[in-house]
């Protein structure tokens, strides 16, 4: 497959949460402040992109081997867990001011049935070793913009004082996210 039309539909036409609908826990609940965003969108960008790698081992070197490829997902799933583990040890060391931003949805990047999906498709697909980790990676980078693209029309939002107080916090960011949506559907005549 061509990487840049890869690239492009992981991105943009088949965006993880705003085409697919996968990741909306952490879309929704750390994309009130830019920097808390891009720091959960590095993190998954991270982790979906080395779990596609490791995941790509695992299935074609371990359970295909085995004769046990019906038990991917749990495989992925104890990868996933692993990895994140691994970056909350990491950012709790190094940044431990964004590791307190993030709180509880850090963790919960294992449980983000994004990066899974992410693993599964690569599977599904049978993407070799180089297009796993570019769908990994483009498809971590398309989290991270619908995230802090959220992210900033949420601080936007906040900080009018005209909006009425029904649409305030979740309603209008369930709205925003479904006219983000909407948007992002116009990029499907491109792949």
């Amino acid at each position: 497959m061509n990487i840049f039309v890869l690239v492009i539909s992981a991105l943009l036409v088949n965006n993880m949460v705003l085409a697919r609908f996968l990741g909306i826990c952490p879309f929704f609940g750390v994309s009130k402040k830019i920097e808390t965003a891009k720091g959960m969108g590095a993190a998954v960008t991270f982790v979906m992109g080395l779990a596609s790698v490791i995941s790509y081992f695992v299935y074609n070197f371990i359970l295909v081997k085995l004769h046990i490829e019906y038990m991917y997902t749990i495989a992925f799933i104890l990868v996933i867990a692993s990895l994140v583990q691994f970056v909350e040890i990491v950012m709790k060391k190094t940044m431990p001011d964004l590791y307190k931003a993030l709180g509880v949805f850090l963790p919960l990047i294992t449980t983000n049935c994004a990066i899974l999906g992410a693993v599964i498709i690569n599977v599904n697909e049978k993407y070799s070793l180089l297009n796993s980790l570019i769908f990994g990676v483009a498809s971590g980078i398309g989290f991270m913009l619908a995230i802090v693209l959220l992210a900033g029309l949420r601080e936007r939002m906040e900080a009018n004082d005209k909006m009425p107080e029904a649409l305030r916090g979740v309603p209008i960011a369930l709205i925003t996210a479904g006219l983000m949506a909407i948007a992002f559907l116009g990029f499907s005549g491109l792949v």
